[in-house]
C-alpha cells in the first residue's frame, strides 16, 4: 500500500496517529519519575528516550506541545531539575499503560495506577520500585525542535540501578532477562527476546554472507 505526503495529511486524524507512531518500529518504553515543588508526586509514560552519550552519560527524551495541557513532567523538571526514568516489564504494562490517563496536577499516576514510588541514594526525584532498570538523571538541556514545537530533554545519569542477572560479563544490559517491553505505535507492547549478538564490526573482519 502506498501514501504519498499528502495521502498522510489528508487520512483520518486518528488513522495517521496510528500509522506514523507504529512506522519507526518498537521503542523503548519508560516511565518517568518527578516532584513538583510542592512535593506532588508524577508518573508518565514516554517511547521517546534515546541514548546521546556514554562519557558524559546522556539521554534525552522528547516532549510533543500540549496547548490545552499542562505537561507537569516538564514542569517538574523544570523547576527540581531532576527526574528518574525506569524501564517497563511485562508484570505492569497495564498500570504503566494507565500513566498516559490526563490525571489533574493533584492526582498522583503512582497512586491513581497502583505502582509504588521508591526513593534512593537521597535523590529528589521518585523511582518505580517495580522497575528492575532505573535512573536518576540531572537536566542538563532543553532543545526547542521549532519545525513542530516539541521539545528535547537532555539529562546527565547521575545514578543507575540494574538487577545484577542481567549484567553480562562486557557491562551491557541483557534486556531479555528483564523481560522489557518495547512500545509499538501509540498503545502496543510487545516482549523483547535477544536473537543475535555479533562483535564489534571492522571492514576488514567481514564474514563471509550468503
Amino acid at each position: 500500500m502506498y501514501w504519498s505526503k499528502e495521502d498522510i495529511i489528508n487520512t483520518n486524524k486518528i488513522k495517521r496517529l496510528n500509522l506514523i507512531n507504529s512506522v519507526s518500529g518498537t521503542k523503548s518504553a519508560n516511565l518517568i519519575g518527578s516532584k513538583s515543588e510542592s512535593g506532588q508526586e508524577n508518573l508518565a509514560i514516554f517511547s521517546s528516550v534515546i541514548h546521546l552519550g556514554s562519557n558524559p552519560a546522556l539521554l534525552g527524551f522528547v516532549l510533543r506541545p500540549d496547548k490545552d495541557v499542562r505537561r507537569h513532567t516538564y514542569d517538574n523538571i523544570i523547576a527540581s531539575e531532576s527526574y528518574t526514568i525506569n524501564s517497563i516489564h511485562a508484570s505492569f504494562i497495564d498500570k504503566a499503560h494507565y500513566t498516559s490517563a490526563k490525571f489533574s496536577v493533584d492526582e498522583s499516576e503512582f497512586e491513581k495506577c497502583k505502582l509504588e514510588a521508591q526513593y534512593l541514594n537521597e535523590f529528589n526525584a521518585p523511582f518505580v520500585k517495580a522497575s528492575k532498570l532505573k535512573m536518576a538523571l540531572k537536566l542538563q538541556e532543553v532543545v526547542d525542535i521549532k519545525i513542530n514545537s516539541c521539545k528535547l530533554i537532555i539529562g546527565s545519569i547521575e545514578h543507575l540501578h540494574v538487577d545484577q542477572e542481567a549484567i553480562e560479563e562486557n557491562g551491557q544490559v541483557n534486556l531479555q532477562k528483564l523481560d522489557t517491553v518495547a512500545i509499538g505505535g501509540l498503545n502496543s507492547y510487545y516482549a523483547l527476546s535477544q536473537i543475535g549478538h555479533f562483535p564489534y564490526a571492522r571492514t576488514s573482519e567481514l564474514p563471509d554472507f550468503d
